[in-house]
């Protein structure tokens, strides 16, 4: 997922002041990452995470989880669109 000016226009955010698009995209992209990571990891062992962590390359994490957590896809994306949709719903307090 890409967190850029396409990524504002789609949530309706393109209005935002120039000085905060870069911060809420950084968070943005952040906060992401940590909800996904978390709910990957919830189904996981120690050892399994522990696996992971050592992974540095990301085509050989991408295999390590297709192997250890299939549904890895199914989280990200369902993660994606339940953040997109808590920006829409604050939309206004954003702007």
């Amino acid at each position: 997922m890409q967190f850029d000016e396409k990524f504002l226009q789609e949530m309706g955010l393109s209005a935002m002041p120039e000085e905060q698009k870069k911060a809420f995209l950084a968070y943005a992209q952040e906060e992401l990452e940590v909800r996904i990571g978390e709910r990957i990891s919830r189904g996981l062992t120690e050892v399994q995470l522990n696996e992971f962590d050592m992974i540095t390359d990301p085509a050989e994490a991408a295999k390590w989880l297709e192997k250890n957590r299939p549904d890895y896809r199914e989280i990200v994306n369902r993660t994606i669109e339940e953040m997109k949709d808590e920006i829409r719903a604050n939309r206004s307090k954003l702007l």
